[in-house]
């Protein structure tokens, strides 16, 4: 076997790990473009030192040794990502200022696709998409790195005690202690209502609600949207630490500051296990529509509780192989 057919083996094995140690990454890291940054740094050191890979490990269980390390360097300058409602209370509609806060602060949105791996087992894949969403994720960052680790490998991965213990370099009690202080502050999250209720795939009940969701909010329609919101909901918009609760706030904002979006366009996406749409809104200079927001809906008892927008257009649309721009239906329909 020729130095060339090893490598491109060599890159092959490595590479179909990509989707699956970008999840895990993500998962600990809460960062789309570092988690990917992580997954590189991963495949380029396990290359690099492929030779002193004795096979006493699986090589899946090597990466993700491997990764793990990376995503621990990564995490030791202490910083937690987090969601507009974990750093500061609600505000009224009144005193509403949108105040960035730098971009390291945030909980980052990811395609589904980027970090779910395909899979044929519906309660492997529904474990999955639960392990990505919003609520989830932002209870990962308030743990400890290592207990993050574990609670990932043992609970999202299925891996054994012992072999988290190996991955670790730590004993399976010390495995075990962690993940039930790991699993005690999760819990203390649930309690508070901190969550979505999503099927998987959606039912009847919440396509027709997502329906109902992109007539109301490309018409504007207030009245319509109000109906469609839990009592409460909350907003969200990153890179700013606003965040509104309740139909009323919402909506209102939605008609004041927010008003330059009415007649905007939704294009359906996949983010974080969740419903989510592409939002571009009206270009009144140079025609048809400029993207504005990621949007990522939480659902729960034929409601939307969540509307979360990330803004950051510039990343997350080419992120999600979103175009940069929508052209009016009317030059549509003479393109065709």
């Amino acid at each position: 076997m020729t130095n060339s057919t090893m490598t491109t083996e060599l890159d092959s094995a490595l590479e179909k790990h990509r989707t699956e140690l970008t999840g895990y990454c993500y998962r600990m890291l809460g960062s789309s473009f570092e988690a990917e940054d992580a997954v590189q740094d991963t495949l380029v050191r396990a290359w690099r030192s492929y030779d002193k890979f004795e096979g006493r490990s699986s090589l899946r269980s090597w990466l993700y040794r491997i990764a793990t390390n990376v995503c621990l360097d990564m995490l030791s300058a202490g910083n937690k990502r987090a969601r507009p409602m974990d750093l500061t209370e609600s505000t009224p509609l009144a005193q509403a200022a949108l105040s960035p806060r730098p971009d390291h602060t945030w909980l980052e949105p990811m395609p589904d696709a980027r970090v779910l791996p395909s899979t044929t087992d519906p309660a492997e894949a529904a474990v999955a998409k639960e392990s990505v969403r919003l609520a989830f994720m932002a209870a990962l960052q308030q743990l400890p790195p290592k207990q993050r680790a574990v609670l990932i490998l043992r609970e999202v991965l299925a891996w054994k005690a012992s072999e988290v213990a190996e991955l670790l370099g730590t004993s399976v009690p010390s495995v075990n202690s962690a993940l039930q202080r790991a699993r005690a502050t999760l819990a203390d999250r649930a309690d508070r209502g901190d969550g979505a209720a999503v099927s998987d795939p959606l039912d009847e009940e919440q396509q027709k609600l997502l329906d109902r969701y992109v007539a109301a909010f490309e018409g504007y329609d207030m009245t319509a949207l109000t109906a469609l919101l839990h009592e409460d909901a909350v907003m969200t918009m990153p890179p700013f630490d606003l965040w509104l609760a309740g139909p009323e706030d919402i909506t209102g904002f939605m008609t004041t500051l927010g008003a330059a979006c009415a007649d905007s366009r939704l294009v359906r996406v996949e983010a974080n296990g969740l419903p989510a749409f592409a939002h571009y809104k009206p270009d009144p200079e140079a025609g048809g529509y400029t993207p504005w927001a990621v949007q990522v809906l939480e659902i729960s008892d034929g409601r939307i509780t969540g509307f979360h927008c990330f803004l950051d257009t510039k990343r997350w649309f080419p992120l999600f192989d979103l175009p940069l721009r929508l052209a009016l239906e009317a030059e549509a329909d003479q393109v065709q």
